[in-house]
């Protein structure tokens, strides 16, 4: 079995799931409680906050612990809207955002917030320019996320950052769940206000994540409740899933510059073996500086997505066609649309990702197996598709 969908979730270091083992075994105190399990696990929970805040340089007070990125991103988002709305009720974001940031701002828009959408270039980026003509009196809260779930493009997120330190009252948030242990990650430096993480997307475990806010950002709460996490986040925190989190971000950023290294020399030979396919197409191919290094997209031009990954799935081979959250859907990808592809061809859209335990010989029986499915499947593509071409 060759796993090559680490974009969509990742398996559990075992040392994560040796430490979560542990703690829910011997450290199942209320960390609210005031007695010495309490205690206890009060201590874990802080501990646990301080090496997640020291891998992206911040305060353990601005640390916020949540259910994982989909939780985050709606409380950075609502907290900042419902928060500052006596501001305004203008708010920003990108035409290729995760679901669980595109699905937010339309709830806000149907409670009466403006959104304006901003739209990419064929590589699938911001235009500075574009942001700040789209900033106004009543902009309250820029939201970009860090990596394409679906495509992998870097977003220029220090960029904005620079261009937002000329707007004190504008909120800047970053989906940072595709971003943070692949590459460098410093919001405070580069004026983040509002990060989002998710756990199970750099080995640790499903159900937490954690929502970095800037001291001094001021977020109305979701839940109601007893009031932990500084009053932001009400519920009883879950203590071994956080220490399992922090356990794996950890591990994941030792030797950071070296993992990235090897992640770009593997996706380099994916790009180029995929090239050298003629039935198939990069979706980036002229900005390679531009692509987060664990994520390749393609497309099978005149073939529908899933019947590549379930032939692939055959031969033991795991990838996916998007996002896992909307892999399901049969209509064509909302990002590759928004970076100019026809319709036809963003139903073609596949992803590899990668991590840095996979090796050479991955990618190369990855491409054995890759060959045999486009020879297999070639015959039965849709020719008007394969004419009709790439771009709009």
């Amino acid at each position: 079995m060759l796993y090559m969908d680490y974009a969509a979730t990742s398996p559990l270091y075992d040392e994560v799931i040796d430490t979560i083992a542990e703690v829910m075994k011997s450290h199942y105190g209320n960390p609210s409680s005031i007695h010495r399990l309490g205690v206890e696990a009060e201590k874990l929970l802080q501990s646990a906050k301080e090496v997640i805040a020291s891998a992206i340089d911040v305060a353990a007070s601005e640390i916020i612990c949540t259910s994982g990125g989909t939780e985050s991103n709606n409380l950075a988002i609502k907290g900042v809207a419902y928060n500052y709305q006596q501001r305004g009720k203008h708010l920003i974001t990108t035409q290729i955002e995760h679901a669980s940031v595109k699905e937010v701002f339309a709830e806000l828009e149907r409670e009466g917030f403006r959104v304006t959408y901003l739209p990419v270039s064929k590589t699938g980026r911001v235009r500075l320019e574009e942001l700040q003509a789209a900033i106004c009196e009543d902009t309250i809260l820029v939201s970009v996320m860090y990596v394409n779930n679906e495509v992998g493009t870097i977003q220029p997120i220090q960029e904005i950052g620079r261009l937002l330190a000329g707007y004190p009252k504008i909120m800047f948030h970053v989906d940072a769940v595709q971003g943070i242990a692949k590459l460098p990650l410093l919001p405070k430096a580069w004026g983040i206000d509002l990060c989002s993480a998710s756990a199970h997307k750099f080995r640790g475990p499903k159900g937490v994540g954690f929502l970095y806010r800037r001291a001094g950002v001021q977020l109305k709460p979701l839940l109601a409740g007893g009031g932990q996490e500084y009053g932001v986040r009400s519920g009883t925190e879950n203590v071994p899933l956080i220490v399992g989190m922090a356990k794996a971000l950890r591990m994941s950023m030792d030797n950071q510059a070296t993992k990235m290294t090897h992640k770009y020399k593997l996706s380099e030979q994916l790009r180029a073996g995929i090239a050298a396919i003629p039935e198939l197409g990069l979706t980036v191919s002229d900005a390679e500086q531009e692509l987060s290094p664990h994520i390749v997209h393609f497309a099978f031009a005149g073939m529908k997505a899933e019947v590549v990954v379930h032939a692939l799935e055959q031969k033991g081979i795991f990838i996916s066609t998007r996002s896992a959250c909307t892999s399901g859907e049969s209509e064509p990808s909302e990002v590759m649309l928004a970076m100019g592809i026809s319709r036809d061809l963003a139903s073609s859209g596949l992803r590899v990702s990668i991590s840095d335990e996979h090796r050479m010989q991955d990618i190369e029986l990855f491409f054995r197996s890759l060959q045999e499915v486009v020879q297999e499947l070639a015959p039965m593509r849709n020719p008007s598709v394969i004419q009709r071409g790439k771009r709009r």
